[in-house]
């Protein structure tokens, strides 16, 4: 068996969360109480990125299903 976390109770191909607190553990705290299965003891397992919230930042962009032009 493969060791690793499992971020979410429900069956998922993708987990993406972000979130706006001040640090890890407010936003790991405010992603469990949505009571949405995830799962918070394995996404402290997990590499993060913390940005501050007083510089500009692009936080999450992303394509999915992109056919690469000729």
């Amino acid at each position: 068996m493969i060791d690793e976390p499992c971020v979410n109770s429900e069956f998922y191909l993708d987990a993406i969360a972000v979130v706006l607190a001040h640090d890890l553990e407010e936003a790991l705290a405010k992603l469990a109480e949505e009571n949405k299965g995830w799962r918070t003891e394995d996404l402290r397992k997990l590499p993060c990125s913390v940005y501050p919230a007083d510089k500009a930042a692009v936080i999450f962009s992303e394509l999915r299903g992109i056919i690469p032009h000729l």
